[in-house]
């Protein structure tokens, strides 16, 4: 089976599974902001299925229709800006091309066209179909009765044909599709793949060769159940899905722009996150206390560090215009809370009514009212640092380690400080003034080396000093008292130029209650958020649950039940299973939110274990897979490619929560900043060898085998990730120091454990990597290259077996998931 080597990384990397023109998280914002509400305003009413009449053959509501053009042509050519007919149009270069023919657009709007087309002119995913654009802003029966916008109801599973298929409610509505469409479902998957499924999907780790042949051994009709059981209780498990919510929470801690200094305590976040996932925290309380933590009765460490959610996006320290900035701030608030918790693109209505869904700006505006109080972030002090606490015991591995760490520095430098008072005969100066003394004096009266050595443990005190006082806090909101500032409707969204005011009030399409707003008793905000927690979190919201199970599902089949997983909005897409999707979300609720019950009712079902090959009947009448005929394959994300190279040569060290670590970055990317290794630490190699999720996220430089294999973006939510495929994987995953250290340890590894013959050292590195034996012939060919590399290239017999180890971790089979 050493075919499915590939013949490594050349062949392992030049292929994709997945589109990869698809757009970044970063591109479809900008479309959405900058480059449709324009087209919508301007270009509509001659150029869309909406308009009375299409003029020049011309559509622009769909990018297959741009690109197609009309009766001059193409309308553009993706990354050729002078070449584009659009562009040249809207510059009103030509007196017989000028469009809109009325009123030029402004230099702006033609800039961000331009920059549009320049960047390849990315559309969202799965938006092709054009769409219906609002003339004027309206709410119809018809978009009430939006699937979305509906009261959640549970269906009735239905009767199959196949009922011996069906293991739980979750097969009756896949086979029930399928048989409308005349498909059949693909038998199980084989045991081991089931078992390396269940720990990527679970943990984000390959299982262990013994945990593999346990599971394969165990003929117990509980054997897959208990598998996963075992799973959800690791603490494994809340760093992979607590990994997912990151994404879409935009994680970072910094605040990137040039200086992109590190925000505070914001790790403390990140750590509440995991905990969460681990501890099966109801959905609806996760929700309240990120949300508005902070105005409990009862304030815990928990519900103050998770409104560490609002100071996670971007901020600029020094703003040419501050009043806009802290509208900005605003946004990025409530396009956060918008798409993460109700899957709504509600900033789209920032500067104007949606073009498309129906929200209005007065919506906007009236969901920004509920955050209007909360103090502008200023990077620190006491509107951003919060107390947490005393009796919430905050105290941890990292702090300990910390403390420890400030006693030895202190006793070296005081041996120095004595040293120094006795050399100078300073024995009746105050020890507080000796440090300042050397500072001025000690380069010449103690050396270079001992005065060098002074000076770092100073300051490496003084980083240690930053942190210990800062133990007992956490990046938290906090609001202006007890009194909200009036809120305006901003015409066309110029903070100069205020229209309406507008109350808080929740988005009118939903037909919501009137919001129920009581200020907390200790009279340090409005309560206003509580009230936008409490209706997010009821099971009468008819988005909430069922954005959250189709994210749950996300992350086991590869993408939801609604591929856009983040705008079930008119223009997202439309569920392939809209009855298993409600029945799911139902369940959910009655679980009590459950997010641990909706794992055991995915995984055991038959459809989530069917295997990934899928059959040529298949292929023609589904090529997307949207009847699920199948499982999936997909390529490990970027943090299982990093993590899982470290836990199977050994080196993983399972250490979790406190600050972020910093490995090792490469000079030559270093450099690539402004101040080159400015804000990165340095990490011991034990401390590097954490998992990824523990990295420090730093917005303008991140860690390069991450960036390369399509880590999360920082600076917006990011509810998919997709997968690239670039040189620089194969040139990271073959010439990367990291993969280089990796591999030889797994050298290590193998001799080790499996003793001196090469063969048997071949068959483990390979069982480590793939989860299953190894073949015969896969180790003879294996052996047959550890020969070539010694008798052609003259290798070590240790470099020869790394430079195996290398390929192994190559492996298509590692690097993909079936």
């Amino acid at each position: 089976m050493l075919a499915r080597f590939g013949l490594f990384v050349c062949v392992t990397l030049t292929g994709s599974y997945l589109d990869a023109t698809e757009p970044s998280a970063a591109d479809v914002e900008f479309f959405e902001k900058r480059i449709r509400p324009v087209l919508a305003e301007r270009c509509y009413d001659c150029h869309s299925v909406s308009a009375d009449k299409v003029k020049g053959g011309l559509l622009l509501d769909s990018r297959a229709s741009i690109l197609k053009g009309g009766d001059t042509g193409p309308s553009i050519i993706p990354g050729d800006v002078n070449e584009s007919l659009l562009i040249q149009a809207v510059r009103w270069s030509d007196k017989d091309l000028e469009m809109p023919p009325k009123k030029k657009l402004s230099d702006a709007e033609i800039a961000d066209l331009a920059t549009w087309v320049k960047m390849g002119a990315p559309w969202p995913a799965g938006d092709a179909a054009p769409v219906a654009v609002r003339r004027e802003f309206k709410i119809t029966d018809k978009d009430r009765a939006h699937w979305a916008f509906q009261p959640l109801k549970k269906p009735i599973p239905p009767a199959v044909k196949a009922s011996a298929q069906v293991a739980n409610p979750i097969d009756a509505f896949i086979i029930a599709n399928l048989e409308a469409k005349g498909l059949n479902p693909n038998p199980a998957a084989d045991r081991r793949a089931l078992v390396r499924r269940a720990h990527y999907d679970l943990t984000g780790l390959p299982p262990t060769p013994q945990a593999t042949e346990a599971f394969v051994a165990d003929t117990s009709p509980k054997a897959w159940e208990n598998l996963n059981e075992q799973l959800l209780k690791s603490p494994r498990y809340g760093e992979q899905w607590g990994r997912h919510w990151l994404d879409l929470v935009r994680f970072a801690e910094t605040n990137s722009y040039e200086t992109d200094h590190a925000k505070p305590n914001a790790w403390r976040y990140r750590d509440y996150v995991i905990r969460a996932f681990n501890d099966d925290k109801p959905y609806d309380q996760f929700i309240r206390e990120q949300l508005a933590g902070d105005e409990f009765a009862e304030v815990t460490a928990d519900s103050i560090i998770a409104t560490g959610y609002y100071r996670l996006g971007i901020w600029d320290a020094d703003p040419a215009d501050k009043e806009l900035a802290r509208y900005d701030m605003l946004d990025d608030i409530v396009a956060t809370t918008g798409q993460v918790f109700l899957g709504l693109t509600v900033d789209c209505a920032r500067c104007h009514d949606h073009k498309i869904d129906p929200i209005a700006q007065r919506d906007y505006y009236s969901l920004l009212s509920f955050f209007h109080n909360v103090n502008h972030y200023r990077n620190g002090g006491p509107t951003d640092e919060v107390p947490l606490p005393k009796a919430a015991g905050v105290v941890d591995d990292a702090q300990t380690k910390r403390e420890t760490k400030q006693k030895e520095l202190e006793i070296e430098a005081g041996e120095i400080e004595e040293h120094f008072r006795l050399l100078t005969k300073r024995e009746k100066t105050p020890p507080k003034q000796i440090p300042g003394i050397i500072r001025k004096e000690g380069a010449e009266l103690l050396g270079p080396k001992v005065y060098g050595r002074y000076m770092k443990l100073r300051a490496e005190l003084r980083d240690i000093e930053k942190a210990v006082t800062s133990a007992g806090a956490a990046l938290a909101v906090t609001e202006a008292g007890a009194k909200a500032p009036e809120t305006f409707i901003l015409e066309r969204g110029n903070t100069s130029s205020p229209g309406a005011q507008v109350t808080p009030a929740f988005l009118q399409v939903l037909a919501p209650p009137a919001p129920n707003v009581t200020p907390p008793q200790s009279g340090k905000s409005t309560g206003r958020r509580t009230a936008l927690a409490n209706w997010i979190a009821s099971s009468q919201n008819q988005l909430t649950a069922r954005v959250m199970v189709n994210r749950i599902w996300q992350h086991h089949f590869g993408r939801g039940l609604v591929r856009s997983s983040s705008n079930f909005g008119t223009q997202g897409d439309a569920p392939t299973h809209p009855e298993l999707l409600d029945w799911l979300a139902s369940e959910f609720i009655a679980s009590g939110w459950s997010i641990k019950a909706m794992h055991r009712l995915i995984l055991t079902s038959n459809t989530y274990r069917m295997s990934s090959r899928p059959s040529a009947d298949a292929l023609s009448k589904d090529p997307r897979n949207d009847h699920l005929s199948h499982f999936d394959m997909r390529r490990l994300t970027a943090e299982e490619i990093r993590d899982s190279i470290l836990a199977v040569s050994g080196a993983l060290n399972d250490q979790m929560f406190g600050p972020g670590i910093y490995v090792d970055i490469p000079k030559e990317v270093l450099a690539g900043q402004s101040r080159p290794g400015s804000g990165w630490g340095k990490s011991t190699p034990q401390e590097q060898s954490r998992r990824s999720i523990y990295i420090h996220v730093k917005r303008s430089l991140i860690t390069p085998i991450l960036a390369s294999f399509d880590v999360a973006e920082t600076d917006h939510s990011t509810p998919v990730r997709f997968t690239s495929t670039q040189p620089t994987q194969a040139l990271g995953m073959l010439n990367s120091a990291f993969i280089n250290q990796q591999a030889n340890a797994l050298a290590l590894r193998v001799q080790k454990e499996a003793g001196d013959a090469v063969a048997a050292q071949v068959r483990l590195a390979l069982e480590l990597v793939t989860s299953r034996p190894a073949s015969e012939s896969d180790v003879q060919r294996g052996l047959k290259l550890i020969t070539t590399l010694r008798e052609q290239e003259h290798s070590s017999p240790e470099v020869a077996l790394t430079s195996f180890c290398l390929l192994a971790l190559n492996l298509n089979e590692f690097l993909y998931l079936d």
